[in-house]
């Protein structure tokens, strides 16, 4: 697919910036279409060194809060105001996603890239950890690595080349996704799917010279990515 949104982005000092398949290209094909209403106020979690929370704002005109636990939110407040965004537009905020340090009901709606498979395989944290800080009928939008069909009692030898068992049991199929967010009372299902974002994502990532994009070549290379993909999960709060 194309990615209009963004050709502004793909400045190498930008791309430098990036941990993983590139999040801003997931981020705009998750949102395409999206129902989040002009003016909310969102929660990026899981945000990194903050290139999707500017993604978010820049592009989307959104109220942004920049939730990571790993980065530092003093690094990324500079960023982002290199970036061109006021204090007001778009906040850093260290915080744990099993924990976050909100209001309930604060946020129109809670984008996360490329980070939920980390601590949301388990079917409570929907409703016990993150869908309270939702408004209702506000909309949760995810963007996650996982693999056309999930072959953890048989993994093939190319994934492993650059991932351990531990590692890849971040990965799962659709039907593992829908399966763990239809478990929620509270979440109505709108769409889990396989996106189009796989080879486009993988190949800005892969040219990175730092070492894990090194080190992920080793399985890509071998034709891992055959056995990968990126899923698509959109839901709304009852």
């Amino acid at each position: 697919m194309k990615y209009p949104l963004n050709e502004k982005y793909s400045s190498p000092e930008l791309m430098a910036k990036i941990m993983g398949p590139n999040p801003m290209k997931l981020e705009e094909e998750l949102l395409a279409g999206h129902l989040i209403p002009a003016g909310s106020v969102v929660c990026d979690l899981g945000s990194g060194q903050g290139l999707t929370s500017v993604f978010l704002a820049k592009e989307y005109g959104f109220t942004v809060y920049a939730a990571d636990l790993w980065s530092d939110p003093e690094e990324n407040r500079q960023f982002f105001r290199e970036m061109g965004l006021s204090d007001a537009e778009i906040i850093p905020v260290k915080a744990d996603a099993t924990d976050l340090p909100f209001e309930k009901g604060f946020f129109d709606s809670i984008v996360s890239t490329d980070s939920y498979n980390y601590f949301g395989r388990n079917p409570e944290y929907l409703d016990e950890k993150l869908l309270p800080f939702v408004k209702k009928g506000g909309y949760v939008y995810i963007a996650i690595p996982g693999m056309k069909q999930d072959c953890h009692d048989h993994l093939p030898p190319e994934l492993l080349l650059s991932w351990t068992p531990e590692q890849l049991d971040y990965m799962h199929d659709v039907a593992y996704w829908r399966d763990m967010v239809g478990q929620s009372r509270d979440a109505e299902i709108i769409e889990v799917s396989e996106m189009e974002s796989n080879e486009e994502v993988w190949a800005d990532w892969l040219r990175q010279e730092n070492e894990y994009a090194v080190g992920d070549r080793k399985a890509m290379e071998a034709g891992g990515g055959r056995y990968l993909n990126f899923v698509k999960i959109v839901l709304r709060k009852k």
